[in-house]
């Protein structure tokens, strides 16, 4: 069953409670090592700087250098120093500067830490939770643009999150901490310091359940499904439609393994028709991966050809009109669902 989590403006969210995507990472990371004395945080600059984006600031002065250490430049040693410390009953948050070097530290995380619990019969878990910034729109450019979470998604044993509100971020990220299975949680950079989507959030414990979408905005006509930053090209392509005189639900699926399936089915039963939307390449995406559940399971909802829209089989360019060019957008959501409508 979906859970229906509308997003909060800052023009509500107003006074200094609003917080931000960042602080509410922030805030879960220290919470969580404020309630469980055997977790530790781990990367480069984390301790010192605070982090590359300020998500670890005031850590180190909290919990010490033996609870927050700064790595060397080795995502392979983050990864691996993880992955022994839970074997010894550490719980460990892990962050890559940024999540395109996550490939660094790749056979650590598919051969070793994705695989324990299987391979001791389900006597280990793994309570890793690797972290860190990912996506394009900021002329960030090849090395520093990517998201590439469909890698770990075709990896079992890993579960993968990309939260797009403040709310999420901070409840999925908490979630990931207590729940003992490894997780790669995609961050939207762009999202860290934009106000115009902070919000109030409650000051008692909370976490977000892995596995359940959002229903961003209802509608009737079409099915929008996206996750991370995405989320608000759908809504304003929604908008946009709306103005056209058509009604457009947006998913915010928020969590990619595990997938809440139930909840995009339940949407095309009403809409008959289906845009996801991601920023990551088109061959081989995640975008296909619902698509292809949606064919197998559901095609008799479908009224018109489901549609994906993603980034270009390229690399991120640099100069900002290439790289609009390559990514998704709320025009080319709104094309293609005029076309899907009138199909």
């Amino acid at each position: 069953m979906a859970i229906a989590e509308p997003l909060v403006s800052a023009a509500t969210a107003t006074g200094p409670v609003a917080k931000n995507y960042l602080t509410a990472l922030k805030e879960a990371i220290s919470e969580e090592m404020g309630a469980n004395p055997e977790m530790i945080s781990m990367g480069e600059d984390i301790g010192l700087l605070g982090g590359a984006f300020g998500v670890t600031d005031g850590l180190l002065d909290k919990y010490g250098r033996e609870r927050v250490i700064d790595m060397p430049i080795s995502e392979g040693a983050i990864v691996g120093a993880a992955v022994g410390m839970a074997l010894n009953g550490k719980t460990v948050m892990a962050e890559m500067q940024f999540i395109d070097f996550i490939s660094c530290g790749f056979d650590q995380i598919v051969n070793m830490m994705a695989t324990y619990h299987y391979r001791t019969a389900g006597e280990v878990n793994i309570p890793v939770v690797v972290r860190g910034p990912a996506g394009a729109y900021g002329g960030g450019a090849l090395y520093h643009s990517q998201m590439n979470e469909a890698w770990f998604c075709n990896s079992p044993g890993l579960r993968v999150v990309c939260p797009s509100t403040p709310y999420d971020a901070k409840g999925l990220l908490k979630q990931c901490l207590r729940d003992g299975n490894p997780t790669i949680f995609f961050e939207l950079k762009e999202l860290y310091r934009k106000n115009e989507i902070a919000e109030i959030l409650p000051e008692e414990d909370y976490t977000v359940p892995l596995g359940k979408a959002a229903i961003r905005q209802s509608g009737t006509d079409i099915t929008l499904v996206s996750y991370g930053q995405n989320v608000y090209h759908c809504l304003a392509a929604a908008e946009e439609l709306t103005k056209l005189g058509l009604s457009a639900e947006v998913i915010d699926i928020r969590s990619l393994v595990p997938l809440d399936e139930e909840t995009i089915f339940k949407s095309l039963a009403k809409t008959n028709r289906i845009i996801v939307v991601n920023e990551a390449p088109m061959t081989c995406g995640f975008a296909g991966e619902i698509i292809s559940r949606v064919t197998t399971k559901a095609f008799d909802l479908l009224d018109a050809p489901p549609v994906r829209i993603t980034r270009l089989d390229t690399p991120v360019p640099w100069v900002k009109p290439l790289e609009l060019f390559v990514l998704p957008s709320v025009e080319k959501i709104v094309k293609a669902a005029l076309a899907t409508v009138k199909y």
